[in-house]
């Protein structure tokens, strides 16, 4: 599988364009995908020096991404042009029906990802 992840309220508290406090859960999820085999891209708005301070965070924590391009999947130019990424699954605070929870230690007050809810949504999708 694909899945392509954001990173401010998803990966870390919304603190653009500073690092957060990491959202609970989140990075060893990622590794957990990661160690089960499946391709994850990083999935942002962030651009320029915001967006590899965000990549360099993810890899200093045990995450490397299948891909540099953010929002994009190199593998999809053979068969298409476009520019949206594809993904099987897209985990993002924003999306309708992602499952979000309060941050313990958060500044920004807003909900993020809740992981373990993510989690148990993945675990019970054939094939992963």
């Amino acid at each position: 599988m694909i899945i392509a992840i954001d990173f401010d309220g998803t990966i870390v508290d919304h603190q653009y364009p500073d690092i957060g406090q990491p959202v609970p859960g989140a990075l060893e999820a990622i590794r957990e995908i990661q160690q089960r085999g499946h391709r994850v891209m990083l999935w942002t708005m962030r651009s320029g020096e915001s967006l590899r301070q965000a990549f360099d965070y993810c890899k200093n924590h045990g995450v490397n991404f299948t891909s540099e391009w953010t929002n994009q999947n190199p593998e999809q130019h053979s068969w298409t042009n476009s520019n949206k990424q594809y993904a099987n699954f897209y985990i993002d605070d924003a999306a309708i029906g992602c499952p979000l929870r309060e941050h313990p230690s958060a500044l920004s007050k807003r909900e993020c990802v809740d992981w373990a809810k993510v989690m148990e949504i993945l675990r019970a999708k054939p094939g992963f």
